[in-house]
């Protein structure tokens, strides 16, 4: 890894405030904020000290998309969402990072021409996370990424899609997000006939609605399929789907656009319907996956009953009913849901009998940011199917897809088919699914030693069963369609929220990762592969989740407290192995 690789991502992020993300980024915008950047990078007061990776790399980071030459597949690119663009010509045993040197490390989508090398990069990771990075528009090398030039798009902010015309390497289609938070012009789809020089805006709904994907009949460039995503974030809230929110087609290689996705098609449509991914197998078949966030029907949420009690039990129990509860079964729904030890079977049923609280008090005590994002009465996940170019659709499928959305599709949504069988689709979120008989029924392809979350596909097109999945810890190849995966994941491009050392002598670094936990590991560690014969690997995983903050105990560095998402802390004794959960809480009966 060249030496300067960490400092630069580093600075990238710490110098992020030069583009603004409330008003619009002309082209002049860009350059002066990229020449303010080298001058900091100039003045920097640590720009000659020199930097070593010490690790981790078990894990890696937020893949965003991949770039396969479909001649040979050991030769490929891997896009992250703030670790820059890899390249493997070793079938991800190595990699090699080829844009340490461009003006952003933040990608949301990557296109290569293969005849002669070029790369297409639009900067800006669109899965609308708290944490994906505005980037700065496009950028293109001619030389695998040796040197990058600008090509425009300033104010997009968030590009989903780029796409060659495989018989015209100067003609490219480019899907735009467009900003995050705030309003925007400079959504939709463009288009360049020149190889970047000009562009021109041939889709444009509203500054609240871009474009998250665009697919391509494989047999006929001109025919493609585009998402649009009515979608608002805030800090404080996200409305994830919207009325304008569908699906537009063309058939003269995106000139011009008809929505296709109206009422009486067999597609949702109205406020619930947020993100969609796109599938196209041929001239009449077309897969979609829909984010729903529609509210199920009363009899579809109830949840399958298991043993003991449930949180919704209590929404709407009564008060002689809830007193005739077995105490050991009220007292092992309170331990198992962390209440503080001062409430009891007892001292609750005490405070419902007194009416200082009702029952639904309990199931409201829990209601917390896990809660509402992992039990939500939205319908989540649909796959639909169109036989006839678009036209019209059906649902695949006649169960919910439960467990791969939850409430947050916003963050996945992407679909495939696989080129040699009309039948056999993949979906993902948590976990990645495959099925065989076009999308009636799913299996999940998981596996142990691939992350959970999925954001990116490449199916082979001469030789099914043959799988590169991006996913939020890195890489993983598949030779059997998802029976057996490999690990490819020696970039280093952890998502680090914080960073804290012990005093120890040599001291230990301590660090939270988005979605890959809490780690700790000396500050002489060498990475290297030798771990891998010993089993001894020098960094230890102490929590996981999204690793946040942590703090070491100065008198007895055996004491640890961090935690995960959404303010979830512990105490954990290294030492023991002990965990203690230390969030602080409020009153049963107060919000």
């Amino acid at each position: 890894m060249k030496k300067h690789y960490l400092f630069l991502s580093t600075l990238l992020l710490s110098v992020s405030p030069i583009f603004s993300q409330n008003s619009a980024s002309t082209g002049q915008d860009i350059k002066s904020g990229l020449d303010k950047k080298q001058a900091l990078i100039k003045n920097s007061v640590v720009k000659n000290i020199p930097l070593k990776n010490i690790g981790p790399t078990v894990m890696s980071g937020r893949i965003t998309d991949l770039a396969v030459n479909p001649d040979d597949p050991t030769e490929f690119y891997a896009a992250y969402a703030t670790g820059g663009l890899w390249y493997t010509n070793n079938n991800g045993t190595s990699f090699t990072p080829v844009m340490d040197n461009s003006p952003t490390q933040n990608i949301g989508d990557i296109a290569v021409d293969w005849k002669n090398g070029t790369i297409w990069v639009g900067t800006g990771e669109v899965n609308a996370s708290r944490s994906s990075y505005a980037g700065i528009g496009l950028l293109k090398s001619e030389d695998k990424g040796a040197s990058w030039e600008y090509m425009g798009l300033p104010d997009s902010h968030h590009i989903s899609r780029v796409l060659i015309n495989p018989e015209n390497s100067d003609e490219i289609i480019v899907g735009v997000t467009g900003h995050l938070y705030t309003p925007n012009k400079e959504r939709g789809i463009y288009k360049t006939t020149d190889g970047g020089k000009t562009w021109s805006n041939k889709l444009f709904i509203n500054e609240q609605t871009g474009i998250i994907d665009i697919a391509v009949n494989p047999d006929n460039f001109n025919e493609m399929y585009a998402a649009a995503w009515d979608k608002d974030r805030k800090a404080w809230d996200f409305r994830e789907s919207g009325a304008n929110s569908g699906i537009y087609k063309s058939t003269d290689a995106g000139n011009t656009w008809s929505l296709i996705t109206t009422k009486g098609s067999g597609f949702p449509t109205g406020e619930g319907v947020g993100r969609i991914g796109i599938s196209v197998f041929d001239d009449e078949t077309v897969y979609a996956i829909v984010d729903n966030q529609d509210r199920r029907k009363e009899k579809d949420t109830k949840e399958k009953k298991s043993s003991g009690l449930q949180k919704d039990d209590f929404d709407k129990m009564k008060k002689s009913e809830f007193l005739k509860l077995e105490e050991d079964q009220l007292e092992d729904f309170l331990r198992d849901n962390n209440f503080p030890k001062k409430y009891t079977a007892a001292s609750v049923k005490d405070l419902v009998k007194k009416e200082e609280i009702e029952p639904k008090e309990i199931s409201l005590y829990l209601e917390d940011a896990n809660s509402r994002l992992f039990s939500t009465p939205v319908i989540g996940a649909q796959v639909y199917k169109s036989i006839d170019g678009g036209k019209t659709w059906k649902i695949t499928h006649e169960d919910h897809l439960d467990d791969l959305y939850y409430s947050y599709g916003y963050y996945f949504g992407m679909i495939h088919v696989d080129p040699q069988d009309k039948d056999a689709i993949y979906v993902y979120g948590v976990p990645i699914l495959k099925s065989k008989d076009g999308g009636k029924t799913f299996s999940s392809i998981d596996a142990e030693n691939v992350h959970a979350d999925h954001h990116a596909l490449w199916i082979n097109p001469n030789r099914s069963g043959h799988l590169i999945d991006g996913n939020d810890g890195g890489i993983n190849i598949s030779y059997d369609d998802g029976e057996n995966w490999m690990k490819n994941n020696s970039p280093s491009v952890g998502q680090f929220y914080t960073v804290n050392i012990d005093n120890q002598k040599p001291y230990n670094v301590y660090g939270g990762l988005q979605d890959n936990g809490v780690w700790t590991g000396p500050h002489t560690n060498t990475e290297g592969v030798d771990w891998h014969s010993s089993g001894d690997y020098n960094f230890k995983s102490i929590m996981g989740g999204d690793g946040m903050q942590v703090e070491i105990d100065n008198r007895n560095p055996d004491i640890v407290y961090t935690g995960y998402q959404f303010g979830n802390y512990f105490r954990i004794n290294r030492k023991t192995g002990d965990m203690t959960f230390i969030q602080p809480k409020h009153e049963l009966g107060e919000r």
